[in-house]
């Protein structure tokens, strides 16, 4: 025994303490997380020190007018005029567009997976609604090119031109005609919730399942129903859970890039329409930077992607106090 502790003072007094710190797993767990915290937000400033600095000639010569919604919606790298607003509703509207066909489908799936689904069946059904997430964006882009938009967008852009752009209040985001091609913002918008389905399906449906039993049997043996009990316990139960998964779609269709460049026909078009073709940030980039003529244009794009994380930067922190202000309304037990 004595040997042993004149060995172990023998040691250096750095491996000493090296070997002590080991000893306490609770202390290296939390300095490995901290460490991980603080590398993403390291990873995110840098990010933005870099666009902004990259981006220092398009602020100085092109001005505010490069975000104006009252300026002309021009994009001319021979003539070196700017402006980014017709790309930046064309990411809003896209987003908006997925997110509401995505929401109450992937609500519904989760529903179903969590709550419905006869056990035999959950296993396969969960796995296929996890490969779609993993599907390719280009490999959506190429079977919305031959295949969505000509069977369905088309046919859906004429039926919605006609019953929608005559009325007053809607008509301005329902005028046509479509393309006959089908590539549009409505395209690239659809094209979009297709593709976080699999995200806010699964994220929802683990929320679900991570409500106690006893919600379950306390809500039946009060006499409610099974959808009484879907309804007005677990859906309120996992509101912030669901808004997380709603987030993370969110973050997916604002950046997403192959399959939006590939349907929407990427046309500088100051319409309002979803029928029309546009642009979103990020195609435009992908489109252009491999392009760019000169220096003017290379920092506007940089601007361009600058303006696209400020914005997914700030829609996330709304989101997310959003999150807080809803779980705030039920027990820290229901926050998942």
């Amino acid at each position: 025994m004595q040997k042993a502790i004149s060995k172990q003072h023998n040691k250096p007094a750095f491996i000493r303490k090296f070997q002590s710190a080991l000893e306490h797993g609770d202390r290296v767990w939390i300095g490995l997380n901290i460490a991980m915290s603080v590398i993403v937000v390291a990873i995110m400033v840098l990010i933005g020190i870099l666009l902004w600095n990259q981006s220092a000639v398009s602020r100085q010569q092109i001005g505010l007018s490069f975000l104006s919604p009252f300026a002309a919606p021009t994009w001319d790298p021979v003539n070196n005029t700017y402006n980014t607003w017709s790309f930046i509703y064309g990411t809003l509207i896209t987003s908006l567009v997925a997110i509401v066909i995505a929401v109450p489908l992937s609500i519904g799936i989760a529903i179903f997976l969590s709550e419905l689904c006869p056990p035999w069946l959950r296993a396969p059904l969960s796995m296929l609604v996890e490969l779609l997430s993993a599907i390719p964006s280009v490999v959506y882009g190429l079977w919305g090119i031959f295949v969505f938009l000509p069977a369905v967008i088309t046919p859906v852009g004429i039926f919605l031109g006609d019953a929608l752009g005559s009325i007053p209040l809607l008509g301005g985001f329902f005028a046509g005609p479509i393309a006959a091609s089908g590539s549009s913002r409505l395209a690239a918008g659809i094209i979009l919730a297709i593709m976080i389905i699999p995200t806010i399906a699964a994220v929802s449906r683990d929320v679900f399942l991570a409500i106690p039993s006893s919600q379950r049997e306390a809500s039946l043996a009060l006499g409610a129903t099974r959808w009484e009990t879907i309804g007005r316990v677990l859906v309120p139960y996992g509101t912030s859970g669901i808004l997380g998964a709603v987030i993370l779609g969110l973050g997916r269709a604002l950046g997403e890039t192959m399959a939006v460049t590939m349907v929407i026909g990427n046309s500088l078009n100051s319409s309002i329409s979803l029928l029309k073709p546009g642009y979103t940030m990020s195609s435009l980039i992908a489109n252009q930077f491999a392009e760019s003529v000169n220096a003017l244009n290379t920092s506007a794009l940089i601007e361009v992607a600058l303006v696209l994380f400020l914005m997914t930067l700030a829609l996330n922190i709304i989101a997310r106090l959003l999150v807080w202000r809803v779980s705030r309304r039920f027990p820290a037990e229901a926050r998942t």
